[in-house]
């Protein structure tokens, strides 16, 4: 018999960029990373010990690192020791956030244990490992996030619902993409028309969100930052940026990919038939899922930030 839990953390999955927005927008959604703590020694070493549901994850535990990150960031001496069960749903290098989920599950373990350390705390540890904070910022706090590392490094966020009316269909090719080499396709600059265009989009995005004007989704979702260098690495991709289904919003690579996101309103039946059809002799092995999105807590926009 598996040992009853002391304290359970449970971190949702992400998306990010949603097309224009890179490395600024993320995105909640209702696929789980949950970690139960099934013991708890007070034994000053600060050690995590995991035991994985199936089978761990390729490389780093990252779940240990954002645990280690929080403590030492914090000056914590004499931590107890944290025994854990790991179940994760979220499947790795698939650009749904697997990673910024395990630094978020290690740093809210660490929260547990370490006196003081607050959310804002631990998001600010966990960005400047990520790099950028759309992913650690949306399995933090839920909804769709909007954010930036100020000039002293610290992370200032907004949280706010997502619209009910847009609905999410994911499709994940059976290819296993690296964030690592997805990031090394990208160009060291940019032109200024390039910067402006992508500007104006995540603007008109995140207007079009807040005020229900869905009919610009297709538009607000293009992007010129990411998405064109990698098209060659996604199978797919150029399909479903393309692709006109009943219903369908718009779509976009989810974060490095190679998962791609379509938005719909009401049924999601035809775009599900229209997906698999791309998919079908490019990669018959895809999945597809519905994903909610995974809501913040409060009602009303939430910010995030250093005085």
């Amino acid at each position: 018999m598996s040992a009853r839990a002391i304290a359970t953390v449970q971190v949702p999955a992400s998306t990010s960029n949603l097309g224009p927005g890179f490395d600024a927008l993320g995105l909640a959604l209702g696929l789980y990373l949950h970690v139960d703590v099934t013991a708890i020694t007070e034994d000053g070493a600060g050690d995590l010990r995991c035991a994985f549901a199936g089978a761990p994850p390729p490389g780093e535990n990252l779940i240990v690192t954002g645990f280690r990150a929080v403590c030492h960031a914090y000056g914590a001496v004499g931590v107890p020791s944290l025994d854990v069960t790991v179940r994760c749903d979220i499947p790795p290098c698939a650009g749904l956030g697997s990673s910024a989920a395990a630094l978020v599950a290690g740093g809210r373990l660490a929260a547990l244990v370490v006196a003081g350390v607050s959310e804002v705390d631990v998001i600010d540890v966990l960005t400047a490992i990520e790099g950028h904070p759309d992913n650690v910022t949306a399995a933090m706090l839920g909804g769709l996030v909007a954010g930036c590392i100020d000039a002293r490094g610290h992370v200032c966020v907004v949280a706010a619902p997502w619209p009910d009316a847009v609905r999410l269909v994911f499709a994940t090719p059976s290819l296993s993409l690296p964030t690592r080499t997805a990031r090394a396709v990208l160009p060291a600059q940019v032109s200024r028309q390039d910067a402006i265009y992508n500007v104006q989009r995540t603007a008109l995005l995140l207007q079009a969100l807040a005020t229900g004007r869905l009919d610009v989704l297709r538009e607000a979702f293009s992007d010129r930052l990411h998405q064109p260098y990698r098209q060659a690495l996604v199978p797919g991709l150029a399909e479903m940026l393309a692709l006109e289904a009943p219903g369908m919003l718009g779509a976009f690579l989810s974060g490095a990919g190679p998962s791609v996101a379509v938005c719909v309103a009401g049924d999601t039946a035809p775009v599900i038939g229209a997906v698999r059809e791309i998919y079908a002799t490019i990669d018959p092995e895809v999945t597809i899922r519905v994903l909610a999105v995974h809501q913040p807590a409060m009602a009303a926009p939430l910010a995030v930030a250093h005085g």
